[in-house]
């Protein structure tokens, strides 16, 4: 697959990209999630969708609408010692309105800290379970000695909407990839921004490419977004042949990937194969029904074959879920390797198919076609030929290119040129459902 743009993003611009998001208050609803959903469209076309407070999506409700304006707590002298405007996720997500006085027991039965982490501040959440809270570094909540204090939520839980946006690239056929990621955690970088980041720069790689897969990005918020996206598409999630989710892709971990519920899906082939051939560290792990929302879309009623991609995995490293999950904890050169990969992947996607050898009986005579020592550039000879007597030998309408690859030990792009010099010479044809047709090379 070649690009049609000149220029390849940076893990700087991706980084730029974040440090524009850090610092707005996101939830599973709010005006925060519609900021970043505009600063995204800025960079994609995005259509936004506004699903109301109410409305049932499968076995959920969409719930009201949170938005928060100020929040503190305040000594006995009236001094602030929480402040909602020096980090977001000094209050607890989806906090009812509060303005009273407490005793200190009161405030420490409501403040969420890290003991272990002592100057780090949490990020916690209560979505479905009105009540109040704060979050803060353990050493300060030590340090609080008055026996009362003020606290202040101005926020308001009312009728609104649920908000997500996505991204539809248009392909050759109805068929779709579904590319996957949250947007309702405030300011952490990895768990959230990162996948935001990777997504909006894959989707503007692709949008200006010839494309066999018609392309759906969607940026919602965990869980109850992606439920609300699969109620609002029941028509069209048959359409989905392929799939994988973005989460915390930023990080200076490995690369790891979750398969689909299925296991073999041709995602799960497909980055496996790329993971493999990476010359990197990575990691593979099957299917559980816990973790991001690769796990709404693999429930058994769809069953879709939808994997997750990430570095380190969701609780396994001290900065997640923390205030040190900050912009200095997403690097670069991580967001740039997780966005190759992406795009690696949808190469094997785009350029997979099952062939026919149209001259079966002994091997058909090379040298008169040229095709010895025709696959140049960085694939060295032997491998080229190989790829070639492979594609020929496995090309019975059962093998498709990437089972070749597989078999044959071979990245995918040799083997992706070497059907495609045997196409042009007449010695291979594509099959489609049986048949054979002709195949249209992705350009």
């Amino acid at each position: 697959m070649s690009d049609g743009s000149t220029t390849r993003p940076t893990g700087g611009d991706l980084h730029r990209l974040i440090a524009d998001l850090y610092p707005i208050c996101r939830s599973i609803t709010g005006d925060g999630v519609g900021e970043t959903l505009n600063r995204i469209g800025e960079i994609i076309p995005l259509d936004v969708h506004d699903v109301p407070s109410g409305t049932e999506v499968l076995d959920w409700t969409v719930p009201p609408e949170w938005n928060i304006r100020e929040a503190w707590v305040r000594d006995a002298s009236g001094k602030t010692v929480v402040d909602f405007r020096d980090s977001n996720l000094h209050v607890v997500g989806y906090s009812a309105p509060i303005e009273r006085r407490v005793t200190r027991e009161e405030l420490v039965e409501h403040a969420h800290t890290l003991p272990d982490w002592p100057d780090r501040t949490p990020y916690r959440t209560s979505y479905y379970d009105e009540t109040w809270g704060f979050c803060m570094p353990h050493r300060l909540l030590e340090g609080l000695s008055d026996p009362e204090y003020d606290v202040y939520i101005d926020s308001s839980l009312e009728s609104g909407s649920l908000t997500y946006g996505e991204c539809r690239l248009p392909g050759e056929s109805d068929e779709v990839v579904l590319v996957s990621c949250h947007v309702c955690h405030p300011s952490l970088c990895n768990d959230n921004l990162s996948g935001i980041a990777v997504a909006a720069f894959l989707a503007s790689e692709l949008a200006d490419r010839k494309k066999r897969y018609t392309y759906r990005f969607v940026f919602l918020p965990g869980t109850i977004g992606s439920i609300t996206w699969l109620a609002q598409n029941a028509a069209e999630v048959h359409n989905i042949r392929h799939g994988f989710v973005l989460a915390g892709v930023g990080d200076a971990g490995r690369l790891n990937y979750k398969r689909s519920r299925q296991g073999r899906a041709d995602i799960d082939r497909a980055v496996e194969h790329v993971l493999t051939h990476s010359g990197a560290d990575y990691g593979i792990e099957d299917f559980s029904p816990y973790g991001y929302d690769e796990r709404q879309y693999c429930s058994p009623g769809y069953d879709l074959p939808i994997g997750c991609l990430m570095r380190s995995p969701w609780g396994t490293y001290p900065e997640y879920h923390t205030s040190a999950d900050d912009l200095d904890f997403v690097l670069p050169d991580r967001l740039a390797d997780s966005l190759d990969t992406c795009l690696s992947v949808v190469d094997v996607l785009e350029g997979n198919g099952s062939y026919q050898n149209l001259s079966p009986q002994g091997e058909p005579q090379l040298g008169r076609r040229g095709l010895y020592d025709s696959i140049g550039g960085r694939v060295s000879p032997e491998d080229g030929l190989l790829a070639v007597l492979w594609v020929l030998n496995l090309s019975d309408g059962n093998h498709d290119l990437l089972a070749i690859a597989e078999r044959a030990e071979l990245r995918f792009d040799v083997v992706r040129r070497a059907a495609d010099l045997l196409e042009e010479n007449g010695l291979l044809e594509e099959v489609v459902s049986g048949a054979p047709r002709s195949h249209g090379a992705v350009s």
